[in-house]
């Protein structure tokens, strides 16, 4: 009975940390963008680790995969589980901490493929911990699959499979795109809110100064407020989320005015996004103004999409030529369309026909 609780042990946690690690290192940039929001200041206040995001990120996810496939193999048994058992107890504080104070809605353990809520992961986080445990406990009775040599080619082939994979991802695409901006996706449709779904129930707070202290107040308490109470504030207190359609906070902005509507109904519109224009690839934003001619000729609509700032626009439309406008859109939601900085996409009346990476450019079908 112990040696088949170890076994499927073993099986369970190798494979859930093999599929865990290859869902994140196939978009380790939108890993890192999680990695960035706990060392944000409402979270763990370490701003210092930020410009580090990616580079941890790609530490986390490689190391997940490669641990799943040597507790599998059986390779370096002991120092595998104790690895393991470390990393369980470091998710689990995050995911509870995420959970207890509210702070990160989705922890990123499966990336965008599986979204889970704080409470889910860390009930997640646990149930892998107590399994663990049970490796740890009975690690003598996980026996190496092959010999020596077969078992460390089979490790280190792993590691270097990883990392080719981590590698190729940042430089194209991710292999699999689980986001809500996938090739096919009709943005229209995305925004939409189905009729009945459930609404948002909000709660008005009400700060007002008494007595020198602010104190919170709710609409009903208005009526009875203390004398002397002056205001201070309001805010939104979400008793239960609503429906959030999967694309939201898309907007296509010029001078205030949006102009998605209108955009989303062009036949041939090729976009190019660039969310931060000082940091973008100065190669990949020297391949559009050609590309840019070449789309024009084919009767396409070029336009591009970026979070800067107007100065910033001007400043690189001047020094690369750009005979184009650019629309302002959120940093975050140009992020989930596109990981590239820039890429390109082309739409057909709001339908996603094809994005490609800055380096793929070659394989943009006009």
């Amino acid at each position: 009975m112990k040696n088949i609780l170890t076994q499927f042990s073993r099986l369970f946690v190798g494979i859930l940390f093999i599929i865990s690690g290859l869902i994140k290192l196939n978009d380790p940039l939108g890993f890192s963008y999680k990695l960035a929001e706990y060392f944000s200041e409402p979270v763990f206040n370490m701003p210092f680790f930020t410009p580090y995001a990616l580079s941890i990120a790609l530490f986390i996810v490689i190391l997940e995969v490669v641990l799943g496939v040597f507790l599998l193999l059986g390779y370096q048994t002991k120092w595998t589980i104790r690895i393991l058992l470390v990393m369980i107890i470091k998710f689990s504080f995050l995911t509870f901490y995420s959970a207890y104070y509210d702070v990160v809605k989705d922890c990123g353990c499966f990336g965008d493929a599986l979204h889970l809520t704080p409470w889910e992961s860390f009930t997640k986080d646990i149930v892998l911990l107590i399994f663990i445990l049970i490796l740890a406990f009975n690690s003598k009775l996980i026996k190496p699959l092959f010999g020596p040599k077969t078992q460390s080619v089979l490790a280190f082939g792993s590691f270097l499979a990883a990392a080719f994979m981590g590698y190729w991802v940042l430089n194209h695409l991710p292999l699999i795109d689980f986001r809500p901006y996938k090739v096919g996706t009709n943005i229209q449709k995305g925004m939409e809110i189905p009729e009945g779904a459930p609404k948002s129930v909000v709660e008005m707070i009400f700060i007002y100064n008494v007595n020198g202290q602010n104190k919170e107040f709710t609409e009903n308490d208005l009526m009875n407020l203390p004398e002397g109470a002056t205001f201070v504030d309001r805010k939104d207190k979400i008793i239960s989320e609503g429906y959030v359609p999967p694309i939201h906070d898309f907007t296509m902005e010029k001078e205030g005015t949006d102009y998605k509507d209108e955009l989303l109904q062009e036949a041939k519109l090729l976009v190019f996004i660039a969310y931060d224009l000082p940091n973008a690839s100065v190669d990949g934003l020297k391949k559009l103004t050609s590309i840019t001619k070449v789309a024009k000729q084919k009767g396409y609509k070029v336009i591009g999409m970026t979070a800067s700032t107007p100065e910033q626009i001007t400043t690189t439309q001047q020094k690369y030529a750009f005979d184009f406008d650019f629309y302002f859109c959120d940093a975050t939601t140009l992020k989930t369309i596109e990981r590239a900085n820039p890429s390109l996409m082309i739409l057909n009346q709001g339908t996603i026909v094809q994005k490609v990476h800055y380096n793929d450019s070659a394989d943009l079908r006009l």
